[in-house]
């Protein structure tokens, strides 16, 4: 059985994921996540993720934003040993940062569709809005776990295509709501 590929992330209402920690990621409404009173039951989809998290996958700039903050980080200290894989054409070797655990370089789709297809559990992507769309374009994400935020931001990044294709359906695993707004939507693509 292949493993799963989960896609994870926070979004707006109108599915901009981009700038959720800060304005120097490059949205002029970065920092949007920390502007958002803080529920901490919004959150717990990210506790129960590591529970079947068995690696993590970045594409390079997600990778380069979470890497020094994440391998550092007591929030997210439960991360550090599993294997990380990074997608990217253009990250050199000499770049990986160290202490973080395994790392290595995926550098095409097909690399991506051989991983899923080798043993072991689930393998989440965070953040990566453009590999997550390239991805889904070639059929490799089979979940999505969306913690959407209620503002609208206008602009900026989607981790879904905005072109003409064909539907694709998605099967609702789960769904909650919580004081702050947020709201937690767990959706299986549905192959």
């Amino acid at each position: 059985m292949a493993r799963q590929l989960v896609w994870t992330g926070f979004m707006s209402v109108d599915g901009i994921v981009d700038s959720p920690g800060s304005e120097a990621e490059g949205h002029r409404s970065g920092g949007w996540v920390m502007r958002t009173p803080f529920v901490p039951e919004a959150f717990a989809l990210k506790a129960e993720e590591l529970e079947e998290t068995s690696a993590l996958m970045f594409g390079r700039r997600s990778y380069e934003v979470f890497a020094p903050i994440w391998r550092d980080s007591e929030d997210h200290a439960a991360y550090r040993d599993l294997p990380k894989h990074i997608v990217s054409t253009t990250l050199e070797e000499d770049a990986l940062i160290e202490g973080w655990g395994d790392l290595d370089i995926l550098r095409s789709t097909e690399e991506v569709a051989a991983l899923k297809d080798g043993d072991g559990g689930a393998i989440f992507l965070h953040g990566s809005a453009e590999l997550a769309r390239n991805l889904a374009r070639a059929g490799l994400i089979d979940r999505y776990h969306l913690l959407v935020f209620p503002l609208l931001l206008g602009a900026g990044k989607s981790v879904f295509d905005h072109i003409d294709r064909e539907a694709q359906n998605l099967s609702l695993r789960c769904t909650e709501g919580y004081a702050n707004g947020v709201v937690k939507l767990v959706y299986d693509v549905v192959h």
